[in-house]
């Protein structure tokens, strides 16, 4: 078999094709998603509210057109439910399929935090298109919004909410916004800003149990504080999927374990996007995933090519006060070194060597992320 099967049809699994099409128009290439395979921007679910898009104008391309554009054969609805990785061959609810090579660009799931009370199964996640078209039918008629989760796609969607009306109380176990991403100095800039907007913030506790008032939710938390509301949305994270990857004895971590060239365990099957996990990170933003598909689209068209990373600032879509952000290891010595004005602040992290790490902007500096990431590409960071 020479074709190449490649498994879900998000950010990663058309970059990879349109990428791969650009060198190689002859290999039979086989989509398999379990949705419709429309492509549409997924980092557009957190604020398209401010832009006034329903779920039907997310979709940037309809399924059959991008399938004839990229020349593949579009297997869509289609659950896998076993790779034979002997025989190279996929079980699925359409029937036996084989594969030359195999992408696994499979996603991840939103992480579900068990709750107690008899309205927990109430609980909204917002991770594709389905979830947002049933997300914005269940908006119709609400006031009030609690989102689990203050960091990336919690405080996304709390500004989006918020500026369309909506009251809305965010509550995170951490001590302040985007905990996981910046330092205190830069996270606690978006506080009064979304207050503004009308976000009400509850940190270090979470929610413990859901309760129905007839319509309405009665959260209970861990601190004993209640707060009612009409709808919950949980944003507290995305957990690679990984299960058919581990049934298929394949190496798996946090993510599906790839090498360099994004290749796994198995010498005919490769990942990349939010289930793979690339010299043991998982890396599930707009950036990496560009970069990963563009590398491995060489490899098949038969240049064996490593990924990679440049430096790759990340952008929080908060209008309200944005955000830009390149993350620091947490083991990662060094010192964090602040400039401030009015509205916002510039943190930069510094090594032993002088040299640019991170760093966080805020307000008015995160127009300078272009220019912080060059001089983070350079040897030393200097003092000016």
């Amino acid at each position: 078999m020479d074709n190449i099967v490649v498994m879900g049809s998000g950010l990663a699994g058309y970059t990879l094709i349109r990428e791969l099409r650009k060198l190689d128009r002859q290999t039979p290439v086989v989509l398999v998603t379990r949705d419709s395979g429309d492509y549409y921007s997924k980092p557009m679910l957190s604020n398209a509210l401010a832009q006034r898009k329903d779920a039907a104008s997310l979709v940037l391309t309809q399924a059959a057109e991008m399938a004839a554009q990229l020349g593949v054969t579009l297997r869509p609805y289609c659950e896998v439910t076993a790779i034979d990785t002997g025989a190279r061959r996929l079980q699925t609810t359409q029937g036996e399929l084989r594969y030359g090579r195999l992408v696994l660009a499979m996603g991840a799931d939103a992480i579900r935090v068990p709750l107690q009370g008899e309205a927990a199964n109430r609980v909204v996640s917002v991770n594709d298109l389905s979830d947002y078209t049933r997300f914005r039918a269940l908006l119709a008629g609400s006031k009030r919004i609690a989102i689990m989760g203050g960091g990336l796609i919690g405080c996304e969607f709390a500004n989006d909410l918020a500026a369309a009306g909506y009251a809305v109380s965010v509550i995170d176990p951490g001590p302040w916004p985007l905990a996981s991403l910046m330092p205190e100095q830069a996270g606690s800039q978006l506080l009064a800003p979304l207050a503004a907007l009308g976000v009400d913030w509850h940190f270090g506790t979470s929610v413990s149990r859901a309760d129905a008032e007839g319509a309405v939710l009665r959260l209970t938390l861990a601190d004993g504080a209640v707060l009612h509301a009409d709808l919950l949305l949980s944003a507290v994270g995305l957990r690679p999927r990984t299960a058919l990857a581990q049934q298929a004895g394949l190496a798996v971590n946090r993510g599906i374990v790839v090498d360099a060239h994004l290749r796994s365990s198995d010498e005919s099957i490769f990942a990349l996007g939010d289930c793979a996990e690339i010299a043991g990170r998982v890396q599930p933003f707009v950036l990496p995933i560009m970069h990963a598909a563009r590398a491995l689209a060489r490899t098949l068209a038969g240049t064996e090519t490593p990924v990679a990373f440049p430096v790759m600032p990340v952008v929080v879509k908060t209008p309200a006060h944005p955000v830009a952000v390149l993350p620091v290891a947490r083991e990662a010595a060094g010192e964090w070194r602040m400039q401030a004005n009015g509205d916002g602040v510039k943190m930069a992290f510094v090594d032993g060597q002088e040299r640019l790490a991170g760093f966080a902007l805020t307000g008015a500096y995160a127009g300078e992320r272009s220019e912080m990431a060059k001089r983070a590409a350079m040897p030393h960071l200097g003092r000016g």
